[in-house]
């Protein structure tokens, strides 16, 4: 081998200068849509943008990233949380919105209400530079899997004034939903009626996410242009992960960057994360205790 790479250096270097050269690898750039996401790290890879860029790349779609805050975790238990600076965070925005054409995002975990404003007068800039709206989905991330409040005080009003109406689409699972109303969602008539409500009240369209109701079915309720839809799948039990709500509106992110239509984006990402979770890791930690992840590159889910 040795003898064979000196021969072809010898044979490149006695070419004409203007002979044409081979080219290695000359192939047409790939062309892939991009989106952005914009959310906490969770140093375990099961939620936060680890979750969102292996959904993104899952599904066919170039990710990019801005990081709110850093949260050392693990499936079940949220250690500490270090906030990113909001300047860090709106530097990171720009600097994306100016390079790639991004063409929808997602926020998830902000942390705090300084982010918050940070991110909607970024996003709000960026449209009026541009004169165009990019599809956006907000997963108001305010509690862990784990129960572990992570939105600071004073933050939830800024969603709703700041952030909200920049939407395409709000992903609140039963307990976010709850705290928006001000009252508990306990069964699927109240789901239908809440999505409603949340609907109405902030001026787009609303998911909501029933996993957390008892029964056989996990189904999630979508208010959109004055019509309700239901997506339903298996209840999958005795299985403890999490990041399944970052997963899901990121595989629906995706399908909005590919061009899918609304409901068509969230029918593919209902598929991709009950697979991701069927499909899921689980391992023994030191103590014997099992521990769980979700599998963001499932078979037969994306499609």
């Amino acid at each position: 081998m040795v003898g064979r790479d000196r021969r072809a250096r010898r044979e490149w270097a006695t070419l004409k200068p203007n002979a044409q050269r081979p080219t290695l690898n000359a192939q047409r750039p790939t062309q892939s849509a991009v989106a952005l996401t914009i959310a906490g790290s969770d140093s375990s890879a099961g939620a936060g943008v680890q979750a969102d860029l292996k959904t993104f790349c899952a599904l066919g779609v170039y990710g990019l990233t801005a990081v709110t805050c850093v949260v050392a975790e693990t499936p079940g238990k949220v250690s500490r949380i270090e906030p990113v600076s909001a300047a860090l965070v709106r530097d990171q925005i720009e600097v994306l919105f100016k390079s790639f054409p991004i063409a929808a995002m997602k926020t998830g975990l902000l942390c705090s209400g300084e982010i918050i404003l940070t991110v909607a007068r970024a996003m709000a800039g960026m449209a009026r530079n541009t004169g165009r709206k990019i599809p956006l989905v907000v997963d108001p991330v305010m509690v862990a899997t784990s129960g572990d409040q992570l939105l600071g005080a004073g933050a939830v009003e800024l969603y709703e004034t700041q952030l909200f109406p920049l939407a395409t689409l709000i992903t609140p699972n039963l307990d976010e939903a709850a705290r928006l109303l001000g009252k508990k969602i306990k069964d699927q008539q109240s789901m239908e009626k809440a999505a409603k409500t949340l609907a109405r009240k902030y001026g787009m369209s609303i998911l909501l996410k029933g996993g957390h109701l008892s029964g056989g079915k996990a189904t999630d309720v979508l208010f959109h242009r004055g019509k309700i839809t239901k997506f339903t799948a298996p209840f999958l039990r005795g299985v403890a992960t999490h990041g399944t709500g970052c997963t899901y509106s990121a595989a629906i992110t995706a399908g909005l960057a590919n061009g899918l239509s609304l409901e068509a984006s969230i029918k593919r990402a209902k598929k991709f994360v009950t697979a991701a979770i069927r499909q899921h890791f689980c391992w023994q930690t030191g103590a014997g205790r099992a521990i769980y992840a979700l599998n963001h590159s499932p078979r037969g889910a994306n499609a």
